[in-house]
């Protein structure tokens, strides 16, 4: 049996007073405390009050009903389960709920032992979700994906905030830096869902040729196109009842995007060359390192989808700013090469260790990843020194610089005489523009200022685009 100790009571929402009765003895007789509601409207009032570990309420009752109850529930905290009592004729609407984030019903008359296993397998869920199940290594090995590395706080937080909407139907948003794990995050949002046991499909948006995306995402009718022999299923098709995740969203042609809302807001899209309005049950996860809200500034990216899809968004940091992580990290990648190449005993040295904590990763968990892998197959002991990991020499950060010397997006590529070219002219820009407001847009006095003449002024002030 469950042992709950400490945890919130369970909320019991019945408006039949003998049924509540009873279940609450069944409850109590395994472990449960338990609270009583004998309306929706007294349950809402409750759910606002205080905290509860669960909620089991009828579906059908006067005034407010358990779908009010539901959705009052998840407002005030998403990782609360909810199971709804249904009778035989309500088992469709129980169904329609559980899309909207119920964890399971419960037909009457009440199976006491269905009842007992539901309750446990509800808390339990609850229990994980407060143990940030997704940075504990037997989460990840059961599911069989990379495990998520980090003690950071900012890991930690979205850690929380991922579970907690894994277990709505929501469409999420993961915002970072290419190589910071987004996928990784997607399939966790997946594993932890109620769609777990059914297909995770990914799409990258900016993989495909701009003609395919289309076809990729709904597929195809036999003969929409010269070739097209058969009907061929696409991503969406694959996914239905399961997850969809599409990759760098920010790169979707226009016109897919606008195909892509109806499916969010209908759940309906039709195949190329097809006429028939297919109907689509799939949860929908997208990740970008694209500026969106730029996007839309910039008419690249519809701004109706944008808010459709940026109702939960989680940003990952990048690896940069998630202090000793990258050590952990390091010596996971580690650990897992060093098995994969029969070279059990390496490990880093103390040079290589302030190496990777000092190196700024542009290429954040990917490219750390790649330098240990690499590091671990060239290494000829047991020891990975500095020098192994072959890392980048690092380009100057323009804030390190003087204020407004570089542009943000300086690019420090190139040829020694290119980069000092471009340096100059970025700075000599810079001085113009000073120098030419402190002297109001005088161009004699600002020539003279300058020590040059008005005509190499004048050339300058044309080359650098500040001639008006």
């Amino acid at each position: 049996m469950l042992q709950t100790k400490e945890m919130e009571p369970l909320l019991l929402v019945e408006d039949k007073n003998e049924l509540r009765a009873m279940l609450r003895k069944a409850l109590e007789r395994n472990g449960y405390s338990v609270e009583e509601a004998p309306d929706g409207s007294a349950a809402i009032q409750k759910i606002r009050a205080r905290r509860y570990q669960l909620v089991l309420t009828d579906l059908k009752m006067p005034g407010a009903s358990g779908l009010d109850v539901l959705r009052e529930t998840k407002q005030a905290d998403a990782t609360i389960p909810v199971i709804l009592l249904t009778a035989f004729g309500s088992v469709e609407e129980a169904v329609s709920a559980m899309k909207e984030g119920a964890f399971d019903f419960l037909q009457k008359p009440v199976d006491l032992d269905h009842l007992k296993v539901l309750v446990q397998r509800a808390a339990r869920q609850q229990e994980l979700l407060r143990e940030n199940v997704l940075l504990r290594e037997e989460f990840s090995s059961r599911y069989g994906f990379p495990r998520i590395v980090g003690e950071h706080a900012s890991i930690r937080e979205i850690s929380q905030q991922l579970q907690r909407v894994a277990q709505t139907d929501s469409t999420v948003l993961l915002l970072g830096e290419s190589g910071t794990g987004k996928e990784l995050f997607a399939r966790a949002v997946h594993h932890l869902s109620p769609r777990r046991e059914q297909p995770f499909v990914a799409l990258n948006c900016a993989a495909i040729p701009e003609g395919l995306v289309e076809n990729e995402l709904f597929g195809h009718e036999r003969g929409a196109f010269t070739g097209a022999g058969a009907r061929k299923a696409g991503k969406m098709d694959l996914a239905h009842r399961g997850t969809l995740f599409l990759d760098e969203i920010g790169e979707l042609p226009l016109a897919i995007q606008a195909k892509l809302l109806r499916v969010l807001e209908e759940r309906r899209f039709e195949r190329v060359g097809g006429t028939q309005s297919i109907e689509v049950d799939v949860r929908i996860v997208v990740a970008t390192n694209r500026n969106l809200q730029q996007a839309v500034a910039d008419k690249s990216f519809r701004e109706d989808l944008y808010f459709r899809i940026s109702a939960v968004p989680l940003t990952i940091p990048p690896l940069r700013e998630r202090g000793k992580d990258v050590l952990l990290l390091a010596e996971h990648f580690l650990a897992k090469f060093g098995r994969e190449f029969s070279k059990p005993g390496v490990h880093l040295s103390d040079d290589a260790k302030n190496c990777i904590l000092e190196y700024r990763w542009p290429g954040n968990v990917r490219e750390l990843q790649n330098a240990i892998e690499r590091a671990v197959i060239l290494c000829d002991g047991s020891e990975l020194s500095s020098e192994t990991l072959q890392l980048q020499a690092q380009q100057p950060e323009t804030k390190t610089l003087p204020a407004g010397m570089l542009p943000a997006h300086f690019s420090w590529d190139g040829t020694m005489e290119e980069v000092v070219a471009r340096a100059v002219q970025a700075t000599e820009r810079v001085l113009l523009e000073n120098t030419m407001r402190d002297c109001r847009w005088n161009k004699t006095r600002a020539a003279e200022k300058l020590g040059i003449s008005a005509k190499i002024l004048a050339t300058k002030l044309k080359s650098s685009g500040l001639e008006n």
